[in-house]
């Protein structure tokens, strides 16, 4: 039944592999059902209804991918959406949560718009090749620093802007400023959390070149045990790995969809759609490119089921009270572990379900564990850019700013959006403008116009 399901032998994979690709994608992102609640309860949320909407909602949506569209891509609350809703939207501009949850239910509807009548899929088709390598090798990149910073191998300093130019912000109006740079560097290797990543890293890295199945879990599982022995992972007292999950207390049909209509939310409605617009589609042509879903012309089957699901997740979310739930860049990790079919998503899935009991198992669970994980599945990424034309600029350039630009301004939708305009550009003002997709001009004009009119 799962052969004929999810096609296991077409993809060259198991049901074990599977299986052990969809606890590893969990492990990947189990954070974000502690992680969420701490953001949007600082909109005045209750923690314990966010944490209910986001096993729930990432629960059925991971499902959702994996049987409707066969694809190993998990689902959940996005991070940074979710700072936006709560930190930008609530607190900045003195929305109620429940209209924030109206926005992001309308955006949502915008999106099933786009992706019933194939636009969404449209614009991955007119995705020249080099685009697409270039965005699998920058997410890469991206999830391995966002590795490198949980780990804290890599550290952010923060120092003082000169006074000569606090004294120019100040005559401005803003009062004193506390303005900093910030500047990357080597964190502190004699940590306990360090030495353990260092571990889990080395170790990892072994199981892997001996060819060993599940190493990635394998990871995960042996450095959080370690953990426990070096005092970083604390066992509470009275620890018990069971919790009944709490129904009275939460925000199912909370939204407020005529708020944020009367309120002429649109600057916020646009700017949820174009984050998510282009955060999913690097994710899944990424994920999809490394799962080797890509076929020789350069298309994704079912991907307009993909992106379809994708859109319902993001209004049944707004419905459960959470805020945009959209495809995680950590199901690179569950592909590398081998994950080739919706299996993968399927167990990652139910594992969300049944996190709503276990969640206290689940939060034993360190950074130290998860990060090794992350800069692993970085470094099989970067295959992609062997594929990329380097001695043709313009195909270089737009590819090189897309991948840099997802760690270093730490946004897929900024690095997909660089290389959408650079792209069609310089193919149009050295005479290759017939080269270039219709699709790609309407979208640079579009990432423009957002970056000028709407700059949030």
């Amino acid at each position: 039944m799962l052969e004929k399901l999810f096609s296991l032998r077409e993809r060259n994979t198991t049901v074990n592999t599977e299986i052990m690709a969809g606890i590893t994608t969990f492990m990947t992102m189990a954070y974000i059902l502690f992680v969420n609640p701490s953001i949007l309860s600082s909109a005045g949320m209750d923690k314990n209804a966010v944490l209910l909407a986001t096993a729930i909602g990432a629960g059925l949506v991971s499902i959702m991918m994996g049987l409707f569209v066969n694809y190993p891509i998990a689902l959940a609350p996005g991070m940074g959406l979710n700072a936006f809703y709560a930190f930008t939207v609530v607190l900045g501009m003195g929305v109620s949560w429940q209209v924030a949850l109206g926005a992001v239910f309308l955006s949502g509807l915008i999106f099933i718009l786009l992706t019933v009548t194939q636009v969404r899929q449209l614009l991955v088709e007119g995705m020249p090749a080099s685009l697409k390598h270039a965005i699998t090798v920058g997410i890469g990149l991206f999830i391995t620093i966002i590795g490198l910073k949980l780990s804290g191998i890599m550290s952010i300093r923060l120092s003082l802007i000169p006074p000569t130019l606090e004294k120019i912000v100040a005559a401005k109006g803003n009062g004193t400023p506390l303005s900093f740079e910030t500047i990357i560097e080597m964190g502190n290797l004699a940590h306990k959390d360090v030495l353990l990543t260092l571990f889990g890293l080395i170790f990892i890295a072994i199981l892997m070149a001996r060819n060993v199945r599940g190493s990635i879990l394998l990871g995960i599982v042996t450095t959080t045990l370690l953990g426990i022995v070096m005092g970083v992972v604390q066992i509470p007292a009275g620890f018990s790995p069971i919790s009944v999950p709490d129904f009275s207390n939460n925000a199912f049909f909370a939204l407020d969809i005529k708020g944020a209509l009367s309120m002429g939310l649109m600057t916020i409605i646009f700017t949820f759609t174009f984050v998510e617009l282009f955060d999913t589609m690097g994710t899944l042509v990424g994920t999809a490119t490394k799962a080797g879903l890509m076929d020789k012309q350069g298309r994704f089957p079912k991907i307009g089921r993909a992106m379809l699901v994708d859109a319902l997740g993001v209004s049944l979310g707004s419905l459960l009270g959470t805020s945009t739930i959209t495809a995680y860049v950590e199901s690179a990790a569950g592909v590398g572990a081998g994950g080739r079919t919706g299996l993968t998503a399927v167990v990652c899935g139910i594992l969300f379900l049944l996190a709503l009991f276990f969640t206290p198992l689940a939060g034993l669970i360190p950074d130290a564990a998860t990060a090794p994980a992350l800069i692993i599945v970085g470094a099989l990424m970067m295959e992609g850019v062997r594929h990329i034309d380097f001695s043709d600029f313009t195909e270089s350039l737009p590819a090189f700013l897309t991948i840099v630009l997802m760690p270093f301004t730490y946004s897929i939708a900024n690095g997909v959006s660089a290389g959408l305009v650079l792209y069609p550009l310089l193919k149009l003002i050295t005479g290759r403008g017939r080269e270039v997709h219709w699709i790609l001009y309407v979208l640079a004009v579009l990432v423009i116009a957002r970056f000028v009119f709407l700059n949030e």
